[in-house]
């Protein structure tokens, strides 16, 4: 019983270890070399792992002299999870090495990059031209989208104001083919003038009673 319990105590403390060890395979800016953090960690779940083994057969000859179900569904769950924290512990200690492999890749070729442009400065020189010359282009052809896009609707504009002439124009043909519509156009807009002088008098009115209460 003393082991079983060893055992799911040791369980925890892996998760726990494993959290803290997945987080140095996610590090973007992961270091050269291993820290002494990552190094420590890694000891502690492979010494983990290993007691945990040792525990395993100790239950195992345990229920060989005094036989239970219940342990044996147990051990065999320990053994199981066992086996998924072994694979896991390598899985992470291949992603630290591809990432760590990435990062020293990344920094030799940029330590290399900035040899041969302090070597060669007018290359260095060229290639900012270049990068400026890139930027220039892009910037130019934004303008360019923009310009072309103004011209379409200033396009777009004077064919409406072409339509809007045309109906115009037709609207006014046709009155004068119709008898009497140019003379009743012209009773409605006197009309309307008429309705301004007499809106127009009386806010003056109005506003002459307003003044002479003040």
């Amino acid at each position: 019983m003393g082991a079983a319990q060893t055992t799911d105590k040791s369980f925890r403390s892996t998760d726990t270890l494993f959290h803290t060890y997945s987080r140095f395979a996610s590090n973007p800016n992961i270091p050269p070399k291993p820290t002494e953090e990552e190094k420590t960690t890694e000891s502690q779940i492979q010494t983990l792992l290993e007691k945990r083994e040792s525990l395993i057969e100790q239950l195992t000859n345990h229920l060989t002299t005094t036989p239970s179900a219940l342990k044996q569904n147990n051990l065999t769950l320990h053994r199981s999870t066992l086996h998924e924290h072994t694979l896991t512990l390598s899985r992470l200690r291949s992603s630290i090495s591809e990432s760590r492999q990435r990062a020293n890749l990344l920094s030799t070729v940029r330590s290399d990059i900035s040899s041969y442009h302090s070597a060669n400065p007018e290359t260095a020189e060229a290639d900012y031209m270049l990068d400026e010359r890139s930027r220039l282009d892009r910037t130019h052809g934004v303008a360019d989208s923009v310009l072309s896009q103004a011209y379409a609707v200033n396009e777009q504009f004077g064919v409406q104001r072409e339509m809007l002439g045309n109906v115009q124009r037709r609207i006014v043909g046709a009155a004068g083919k119709v008898p009497g519509i140019n003379g009743l156009i012209g009773r409605i807009g006197a009309k309307k003038r008429r309705d301004g002088f007499i809106m127009a008098g009386f806010v003056a009115f109005c506003m002459l009673v307003f003044l002479y209460f003040m």
